[in-house]
């Protein structure tokens, strides 16, 4: 008998009665899990810290849950020690994870936001008796996030290449910092804690990563300053707004497990991957990472044609020395 994977988009269940993953009944409403992870929200006091929702309400790190049965439940806390004991120790050690559990660590968090930014809006739908307005393209890229986080649980494997692409960068960190950004619709994440900072595209075929190859090698061998990487992140987030194609996947289900093939992204239009980039929009992007460092676009966006850097010099050198604040 084939493994099936479970689709809660076909009937839009979110409630706490079901498991989020399986789709199986749950027994209690207290099996839940944090999708922020217990040891993440105590190291950096995040627990009580206010998350800005979608629509605009103010929920904590600690009130994002997820309704999960427990044998689920202790899958992912396998997960979890396997990450958090690689975090603590460092750069080197969250390196050598595996992609595919480094994978699943992020899809798990950036999936329990979509899950209840769902909740809220469905909410919000019935207080209002409004239908529930919900995107088809964003449905269809959270069906996949979602039956691929099933790797957890189901035997899977990812064809020719994997759909997502995940980048740990060794970053000179202020001690307290944690720095954590998502972009739902897009599907990209970003972490910057410790000595190391992640930044993962889940949904792009390793695209973004190769758009923006040339800044990595620039970088690669070197320390950050966390500048420099928050100015790489500017970059992934602004090109994967620019990605313009809506993936597909083909899933076939065996009874050994399940295999998933990204189709091409070229299509019969031949139009290119990425809209063209824009130095002011980018600028833009960059002044709101840059925030703890006062740039003003105006500042940024100087020479439109160069816009401010500080990656490489005029020479295109990496810069080894970054004469500004840590930050946290």
């Amino acid at each position: 008998m084939a493994l099936r994977l479970y689709n809660p988009f076909l009937d839009f269940k979110f409630d706490h009665k079901t498991c989020f993953l399986t789709g199986q009944e749950l027994q209690s409403e207290d099996e839940r899990i944090q999708v922020f992870p217990v040891w993440m929200m105590r190291a950096f006091d995040l627990e009580e810290r206010p998350f800005k929702m979608l629509d605009e309400s103010i929920s904590t790190y600690k009130q994002l849950q997820l309704p999960c049965a427990s044998d689920t439940a202790s899958v992912f806390a396998d997960i979890e020690n396997q990450v958090a004991e690689a975090m603590q120790r460092g750069y080197a050690a969250v390196k050598d994870l595996d992609e595919i559990v480094l994978f699943q660590w992020i899809a798990k968090i950036l999936y329990g936001v979509v899950f209840n930014e769902i909740q809220a809006g469905i909410r919000q739908s019935v207080l209002s008796g409004e239908q529930m307005n919900f995107s088809q393209a964003l449905v269809h890229k959270f069906r996949n996030l979602h039956a691929m986080l099933q790797s957890v649980i189901v035997p899977m494997e990812f064809e020719h290449k994997n759909p997502f692409s995940v980048q740990v960068l060794p970053v000179a960190n202020a001690p307290e910092t944690f720095s954590y950004r998502d972009e739902i619709n897009t599907l990209i994440f970003s972490l910057r804690m410790r000595d190391f900072a992640i930044i993962a595209t889940l949904q792009d075929n390793g695209t973004n990563a190769i758009y923006h190859e040339d800044i990595l090698k620039k970088v690669e061998g070197h320390v950050l300053h966390p500048i420099q990487f928050e100015e790489i992140c500017a970059r992934y987030f602004y090109s994967a707004y620019l990605f313009n194609r809506l993936p597909e996947y083909t899933y076939m289900e065996t009874a050994e497990k399940v295999f998933v093939e990204p189709m091409p992204l070229n299509d019969w239009t031949l139009k290119p991957i990425f809209d063209p980039w824009q130095a002011k929009t980018y600028g833009q992007v960059l002044e709101n990472f840059w925030k703890p460092w006062g740039y003003t676009l105006f500042e940024i966006i100087k020479d439109p044609e160069h816009p401010m850097t500080f990656i490489t010099d005029e020479q295109g050198i990496f810069k080894e020395e970054v004469n500004l604040p840590l930050m946290d």
